[in-house]
């Protein structure tokens, strides 16, 4: 929503915004666009020259803004249903997986900036080549993280449903949001929903060897289709801090890591290559990617100690950054996840056993679970002293600060109060 924001201003639109704990990179993006932030949900804030109110999906009946939007009839819409009509005369390049979408899609949109194509694009995080999250750029060409999620309280299909995309790329597919979702099953059908928007002159781009892709596919797919993957011409692999194509003879040095980014880079190249991006020149473009804020960025370094902050929401996501560090040039010293139990999915404890073992590669693990967990964790418990669970992260800030070697990841798809920031300050005043 607050790219969605950055969009309607960038259209010349006044833009005004209600919700709750704003918090940097968005909030700064927010004002520094010109957009005015109201914490808490007054419907003091409808105002009689409103034009449209658009309304996210974390809204629901029973909010004061919500029942005054119906109350007062003033017209609205979803989040959704908006971009799709701002982007109605581009061409459509949506984002899809349960993990990696803010990453690829970021990639995909600095392969076309790096051609000269100029893209719009809407991103769930601030991607470091950009510096801002989204923007109309130059009209043909529209990059889109697509969400499986749903639109908002009135509208159950998901987000992605609404983008019409030209080209619609499927990295991974797993379950999750088990909020709304009752199974696998239930998501797919929404993936099924998607291709049907996508016209026989456009791409659906998906990894080989995905049963649920599969399963999807084989519901039916009018378009042409473009294969990633294991045996597929764009199968890339990493190597430290180094991107291989053994089909393409090529090879990048990058600021990425591990072998789930090397998927990301996949589906972008072959996304950029479905709007007619040379492979070789798409992959190579790879080269100069900055990375995503949040999406394990390192924070700190010395010889000694390096510290990361990390966006991992669902246990293969987890794995694959903890991989990713294990195998990196080695410092003296444990690997150290600290892992917030935040989403809904996750807090339901849906994910119980799962979480316990995308965590192998860190020799220690620290779960803060909110207050409102009630599920019996004791399936995290590792049965020696290397993990353990908190209910508030602060508690264990001293003793991570006094950290001498090692790495120190902190993953949660929220805030984590600021920890880190704090964390990285002490350890340069020492």
């Amino acid at each position: 929503m607050g790219g969605l924001a950055q969009l309607c201003r960038q259209k010349g639109w006044d833009v005004t915004g209600s919700d709750q704990h704003v918090y940097p990179p968005m909030s700064d993006q927010l004002r520094q666009a010109g957009i005015t932030l109201h914490e808490g949900f007054d419907s003091a804030v409808l105002t009689d020259d409103l034009d449209l109110v658009v309304i996210g999906n974390a809204m629901s009946r029973g909010n004061p803004v919500v029942e005054a939007v119906l109350d007062r009839k003033i017209p609205f819409v979803s989040g959704p249903e908006l971009l799709g009509r701002l982007t109605a005369d581009m061409t459509v390049l949506a984002v899809s997986g349960t993990h990696g979408k803010t990453t690829t899609t970021s990639m995909l949109a600095w392969i076309l900036e790096s051609q000269g194509m100029n893209p719009g694009f809407l991103v769930g995080g601030v991607p470091q080549n950009f510096g801002v999250s989204a923007r109309l750029g130059g009209g043909q060409f529209f990059v889109v993280e697509a969400d499986e999620y749903d639109t908002a309280f009135f509208d159950k299909r998901s987000k992605f449903v609404h983008y019409h995309p030209d080209v619609f790329g499927i990295n991974n597919l797993e379950f999750d949001h088990a909020d709304i979702f009752s199974d696998l099953a239930a998501i797919e059908t929404q993936f099924h929903h998607a291709i049907r928007r996508v016209p026989s002159s456009g791409f659906v781009v998906s990894r080989i060897g995905v049963e649920a892709i599969e399963r999807v596919l084989a519901r039916g797919c009018w378009s042409q289709k473009i294969a990633i993957g294991q045996g597929s011409a764009l199968e890339f692999r990493a190597n430290n801090d180094a991107l291989i194509s053994d089909a393409l003879s090529q090879s990048i040095h990058w600021t990425m890591r591990g072998a789930h980014n090397a998927q990301n880079a996949e589906l972008a190249v072959a996304m950029a290559h479905a709007v007619n991006v040379p492979t070789d020149r798409a992959f190579s473009s790879l080269a100069s990617f900055e990375g995503v804020a949040r999406r394990l960025n390192l924070l700190f370094e010395t010889d000694n100690l390096k510290i990361w902050d990390d966006f991992a929401h669902h246990p293969t996501a987890i794995e694959s950054t903890l991989d990713a560090l294990s195998e990196t040039v080695p410092t003296q010293g444990p690997l150290i996840a600290v892992i917030e139990l935040r989403s809904n999915t996750m807090k339901a404890g849906v994910h119980g056993a799962a979480l316990a073992n995308s965590t192998t590669s860190a020799d220690q693990v620290i779960w803060v679970l909110p207050p409102d967990v009630a599920w019996d964790f004791s399936v995290l418990d590792r049965g020696d002293e290397s993990s353990r669970v908190v209910r508030d992260v602060l508690s264990v800030e001293d003793e991570l600060a006094e950290q001498q070697s090692g790495q120190i990841v902190f993953m949660s798809n929220g805030g984590f109060s600021g920890i880190q920031d704090r964390i990285v300050e002490r350890l340069r005043a020492r």
